[in-house]
């Protein structure tokens, strides 16, 4: 009974350490006023047996139509048992693979008998939940009148459309699957996620010795959280680290395939075929069973319409929250993360495309706003990038290096804001995507500068030579900005010395005089 009470309370931590993250946002105050903090969560585990959809195949396998004896394999002579399908009492149909046992009372589904041996005697149960679904127990098989001696477990991700094996099942792995046997204790870290094929649970130890086979997920847990499973964030941290490990307890549908009855530990017995069938009487997970697989973006999942549903949170929608509600980027959708622990994380691209974590509600506006957008962005979604950065075109709008700055030069821009297409506004003379270069007719130097002088327009006179466009040299005689102006003196040489249109004047001067004073002689 201490055992007992002892086993309970483990199982009770693992369901409350598994339900740590319940809670999707809360409410809190900043300087910056009342912000919504988001957080990673998920529905808290639960029985799933209520919501399956059970099917058997091939059809006419259960027993009781026709009517049948049947023997058990303690007593296989005394034949006195009888499956009925027309008779309530002695009908076994499926659904009592999931009924609650009533009054100590044990009711199970049954199979026809080996009677068409050495034919094999099959038998499908596929289990539906029309969701996706994530184990945090193991799984457990009831089997009356003896365990498979072989059987496979199988799992689908897609509702049914393709399955992929999760676990072997034989008294004798190598024979039946060509398999070394494993237990779940053989494996490490590294390989997890294995498909292993164990003998522990069929070989015949009496029907009403041992029943159960399971499919042990504890087990699987505790190589990284421990035997008591006191290191959950450890197992957390995996889960996000490790390539398939989320998948690999995520499931749709999950399917037995029976492949041969307990033959009572010998051989068949062919004088005998009447005590060889299949019988289940519960299908279940030991305690904290399955939760709806929401992908961290809600903490309730509901039955609507007869299908069982998460109540998104994250402004993400659908069955499992896997994309985005409309008016927000599906392309930015992600799943949440355990971490940081305790909380982890939402990742709620959808609202603030990857650049907030944080909201706040503005009253009076009546509307809800990021708050301290990152990665330069800015706008009530981070959609917009801040001044003195444009958009990325080719980034989308979730990408950290969506906003680029702008980059603008100093001198050659009026101010460092450049437009969508990452152009600044350039001061007179000066060009290019930065302002950084000068048009035509100006020059650079620290900033652009209208050009002093050129070889087109603006010619250095009078044999001076231009300097890259900033200056005139001019020949010694000569000055100004275009060397348009003489240096000398009117009148004078540039020696000093009486120019020569002054001496010639003079010269005629002289001539005159003598002229009229050889006239006076006459």
């Amino acid at each position: 009974m201490l055992l007992r009470a002892a086993f309970l309370l483990l199982l009770q931590c693992l369901a409350s350490t598994l339900g740590q993250y319940n809670m999707c946002k809360s409410l809190v105050s900043t300087d910056e006023g009342s912000v919504w903090e988001h957080y990673a969560c998920q529905p808290s585990p639960g029985s799933m047996k209520d919501y399956m959809r059970i099917k058997v195949d091939p059809p006419g396998i259960t027993c009781g139509n026709p009517p049948e004896r049947f023997c058990t394999l303690e007593n296989p002579y005394l034949c006195s048992d009888e499956c009925d399908a027309s008779n309530p009492d002695l009908a076994h149909p499926p659904q009592l693979m999931q009924d609650r046992e009533r009054n100590g009372l044990i009711t199970y589904w049954q199979t026809v008998t080996w009677g068409r041996h050495p034919e094999p005697l099959l038998a499908n149960i596929s289990m539906s939940w029309n969701k996706s679904l994530e184990l945090t127990d193991d799984i457990q098989i009831t089997f009356e009148y003896g365990r498979p001696t072989i059987m496979v477990l199988d799992k689908s991700m897609d509702h049914g459309r393709s399955w992929q094996p999760y676990q072997f099942y034989a008294d004798d792995c190598q024979d039946a699957f060509n398999m070394q046997p494993k237990q779940v204790r053989d494996l490490s870290p590294a390989n997890l996620t294995r498909v292993i094929c164990t003998e522990q649970y069929s070989g015949w130890v009496g029907s009403k010795n041992d029943k159960n086979v399971k499919f042990e997920v504890r087990e699987r847990f505790a190589v990284f959280a421990g035997p008591r499973l006191q290191n959950m964030d450890s197992l957390y941290t995996r889960m996000e680290s490790m390539k398939g490990l989320r998948d690999f307890f995520t499931f749709t549908n999950l399917r037995l395939r029976l492949l041969r009855p307990a033959l009572g530990g010998t051989y068949v017995q062919r004088d005998n075929l009447l005590k060889y069938f299949y019988a289940i009487s519960n299908i279940e997970s030991i305690f904290a069973h399955t939760q709806c697989k929401c992908n961290l973006h809600a903490s309730q999942c509901l039955l609507i319409d007869g299908n069982l549903q998460c109540q998104c949170e994250h402004n993400t929608t659908g069955p499992d929250c896997q994309r985005c509600k409309k008016g927000f980027k599906a392309k930015s959708w992600k799943a949440g993360s355990y971490l940081p622990p305790p909380n982890g994380t939402p990742n709620t691209y959808c609202e603030c495309y990857g650049h907030s974590n944080r909201c706040s509600f503005i009253d009076y506006l009546n509307i809800v706003t990021c708050v301290s957008c990152k990665h330069n962005t800015r706008g009530q979604n981070c959609q917009h990038c801040r001044l003195g950065y444009f958009r990325n075109a080719s980034a989308e709008l979730d990408d950290e290096n969506v906003c680029v700055e702008c980059n603008c030069n100093q001198l050659g821009s009026i101010h460092d804001r450049c437009n969508g297409t990452g152009f600044c506004q350039c001061k007179d003379g000066a060009t290019g995507a930065k302002c950084d270069d000068c048009v035509p007719g100006y020059y650079w130097k620290q900033g652009c500068y209208p050009n002093v002088c050129d070889e087109e327009m603006l010619l250095c006179q009078n044999g001076g030579t231009c300097y890259m466009n900033q200056k005139c040299i001019c020949p010694p005689e000569f000055k100004g900005v275009l060397c348009q102006q003489s240096r000398c003196e009117a009148g004078k040489d540039c020696n000093g010395a009486p120019s020569a249109r002054l001496s010639l004047a003079a010269l005629l001067l002289c001539a005159l005089i003598y002229l009229l004073a050889t006239l006076a002689q006459h």
